[in-house]
């Protein structure tokens, strides 16, 4: 999963994970019904700021806000790009 973008400062690009596509009884959603996902790979890590090393590394699959990052296309898949505090968790 070698991605040639480098982020700056504290910034990570993330892959977001395909959203569900049937709930756990069974029920199929439809496209128009589907909630944006909130976990997601980590594909580049930023070298951090001045004072703070990175916590995320390539990888790591984390929690992030519904809203969070702002979504971008590179080669045809979809991205984000956030700063590493509007990560929840690591999984």
């Amino acid at each position: 999963m070698s991605l040639n973008i480098k982020p700056i400062s504290d910034r990570v690009v993330i892959e977001p994970l395909a959203a569900e596509t049937t709930t756990a009884s069974g029920i199929i959603i439809p496209d128009t019904a589907k909630e944006k996902p909130q976990k997601g790979t980590v594909v580049a890590v930023g070298n951090g700021k001045k004072d703070h090393t990175m916590t995320v590394k390539v990888g790591d699959i984390v929690l992030y806000g519904k809203y969070s990052g702002t979504e971008f296309k590179y080669e045809g898949k979809d991205y984000l790009i956030m700063r590493e505090d509007e990560i929840y968790a690591i999984l």
